[in-house]
């Protein structure tokens, strides 16, 4: 597996876990500046490299009435203003291949949404512009369907990529994340990612908005982990009952160092050689 230096921290072959965290989108300026300093503080004190993460627009909200984001300019502007501030790595997502070039002038990441993995004129875009690009892996592909995914992205002479397992549709309203996807992933060559958080939502299934299950992020992330994953992605609020973007599948603040903790201990101990066979 290659291993893919993003800002000042590294990702994939023996490198530590990474954290790929943040709002699931920019409510406002004040309010992405006090994740990204709580987050971050956080990070440190765990020893947990940290990327950050925040949409400036979700183009594939449920409802039309749904809240969107700020939009590209002053969306870039809060993302511009936290990687100055805490000299964090950024990562975000485009939905259209004109934004790669803009959003490249401030990003480390460039995402590509899952329900857009397979749109080849964005993707290449995103490759185009020499940032990593975070692939997210469609609810609709089986895992082994990546390969073409990552071969469009290295068709245009980028081999920065991640892959993130976000889940599975399984019938309608849910999703289910199979645990078979790491090792496959980790065929192909790239850092593997499990995003905890999109991983429980229930798409749709909140009468207009997506529902979701927040209290087994913590079950599935560990799961995860064990199963050799490089970083674990969380989109992460201080108030969930009140976000307005994905609240019902976001992970709380003030759990996010205690999982943490965890989730590095459960990396350490698979690290660890094996101890051979045990006695009676």
């Amino acid at each position: 597996m290659r291993q893919l230096a993003i800002g000042n921290i590294a990702l994939g072959a023996d490198c530590p876990l990474a954290l790929i965290a943040g709002p699931c989108v920019i409510e406002s300026e004040a309010h992405t500046m006090y994740i990204a300093r709580s987050v971050s503080e956080i990070a440190a004190r765990c020893g947990v490299s940290l990327i950050f993460k925040a949409s400036f627009d979700k183009a594939n909200r449920t409802s039309i009435h749904s809240y969107r984001g700020p939009g590209l300019d002053a969306g870039l502007e809060v993302l511009a203003h936290v990687k100055s501030e805490f000299g964090l790595p950024i990562l975000t997502d485009i939905h259209e291949a004109k934004q790669a070039s803009r959003v490249a002038a401030v990003a480390d990441v460039l995402q590509i949404p899952a329900y857009l993995s397979r749109q080849t004129d964005l993707i290449l875009a995103a490759a185009a512009t020499e940032r990593a690009v975070n692939i997210k892996k469609g609810q609709f592909l089986a895992p082994g369907d990546m390969r073409h995914v990552v071969e469009k992205v290295e068709s245009a002479g980028n081999n920065r990529i991640i892959i993130t397992e976000r889940g599975t549709c399984f019938g309608y309203h849910n999703l289910v994340v199979d645990m078979r996807s790491f090792p496959i992933l980790k065929e192909f060559g790239c850092p593997i990612v499990f995003d905890g958080t999109h991983s429980l939502q229930l798409p749709g299934g909140g009468n207009g908005v997506t529902a979701g299950q927040a209290q087994f992020i913590e079950p599935l992330a560990a799961a995860a982990v064990a199963a050799g994953i490089d970083g674990i992605f969380l989109e992460i609020h201080d108030k969930p009952s009140i976000a307005k973007s994905d609240g019902q599948n976001a992970l709380a603040l003030d759990r996010l160092e205690p999982l943490l903790c965890r989730l590095l201990d459960i990396n350490e101990a698979i690290q660890q050689p094996s101890a051979g066979t045990r006695e009676n």
